[in-house]
């Protein structure tokens, strides 16, 4: 069995010829976001690879039955002719237990070598082969990714987002799963498999890109009425561009300058319409039911990846959230005109 730091490198030719089928660079995964036929980290590899082989021998094993079937209803035999009433002996072809002991043999060594293979790769990915830097603390909610980075080192590094994760590439990461309400599950295919998120306990799994790129991942556990629209990106940055993000998340929203009265008044009507529920650092905006929205405009979408983050999707979006995602805990303000476009103005500088 290998141990936990130890990686399966290896591929049968089943695998190769359907990564040679695939093709393509880590730019595939925008094609097919949430594909789990290829893995673009260590601990999908060797996942994907088990995938592969399960594949391979359910298909060989159908395609045996079929043609013994097939076999069995052609094959012709010629029976002696009887008369009513006559009893026949019954008799037993010879060679016949031979295949059955034959059968039942192959079938026990096929899956003893499955079970061990399995056992293998559960503890190839138990652990990454070196310890991570940092952790994110990631909180599954109804319905949307609430993430903490945390910094072991120096806790005044640490920071919260929301739905966007940004990890560097080649170097694993801890995560922390927890829950505030009932089950999801935390699946980025690309990168691993799904780990849930379960009230009252903490699980931990871990991730590894080695290809830079964006990932998308999904609860993966049915959670509610909008469990499909509770989606998440997994952004694999180079080390130096993830610093450079990682030092700008730090910073609090800047004050909007004297002149900008728009925007200024857009900031005080952010506080008290959103201020309960979101927060943005540096403001007295200090909510915690919805995401930190400090850096909303450094995010690609809103909304747990249900929207793109554009003008027009975030002033309907801030217009009426029920009509995007019934029943989330984001409520119709009923917004005037004037109020919507102040918020919106104030919002857009949030970089």
């Amino acid at each position: 069995m290998m141990g936990g730091g130890e990686r399966v490198r290896w591929r049968g030719a089943f695998l190769a010829a359907g990564v040679g089928v695939l093709g393509g660079t880590a730019g595939a995964a925008a094609q097919t976001p949430m594909s789990y036929l290829r893995s673009f980290g260590p601990k999908g590899e060797v996942t994907v690879t088990l995938m592969w082989g399960l594949l391979a021998l359910s298909i060989g094993v159908v395609v045996i039955i079929s043609i013994l079937v097939l076999f069995g209803a052609l094959r012709r035999r010629s029976f002696p002719a009887f008369r009513p009433g006559e009893v026949l002996p019954v008799t037993r072809s010879p060679g016949g237990l031979g295949w059955i002991y034959f059968g039942i043999a192959l079938t026990t060594t096929i899956l003893i070598g499955l079970t061990v293979w399995t056992v293998a790769v559960m503890a190839a990915i138990e652990e990454p082969a070196e310890e991570p830097r940092f952790t994110i603390e990631i909180t599954g909610q109804q319905w949307w990714w609430e993430a903490r980075y945390l910094d072991r080192e120096n806790p005044f590094r640490e920071f919260e987002t929301a739905n966007e994760l940004h990890i560097p590439v080649g170097e694993p990461v801890r995560i922390k799963l927890r829950t505030k309400d009932v089950i999801h599950s935390f699946w980025v295919p690309a990168l691993g498999g799904k780990t849930d998120l379960i009230p009252g306990q903490v699980n931990t799994t871990w991730l590894q890109a080695d290809h830079a790129g964006v990932y998308r991942g999904q609860c993966g556990e049915y959670c509610g009425a909008q469990h499909a629209k509770m989606a998440l990106k997994v952004f694999a940055d180079e080390p130096s561009q993830f610093a450079a993000w990682w030092n700008g998340q730090l910073k609090p929203a800047e004050t909007p300058p004297e002149g900008q009265t728009v925007v200024r008044s857009g900031a005080e009507r952010f506080r008290l319409r959103c201020g309960a529920c979101h927060a943005v650092r540096g403001t007295l905006a200090g909510g915690d039911l919805g995401p930190d929205l400090t850096h909303l405009m450094s995010r690609t979408s809103i909304a747990a990846v249900t929207l793109p983050n554009t003008v027009g999707d975030l002033s309907g979006w801030i217009a009426d959230p029920q009509h995007i995602k019934p029943k989330s805990k984001m409520p119709k303000l009923e917004l005037s005109g004037p109020e919507l476009a102040a918020i919106r103005s104030y919002l857009l500088t949030l970089e």
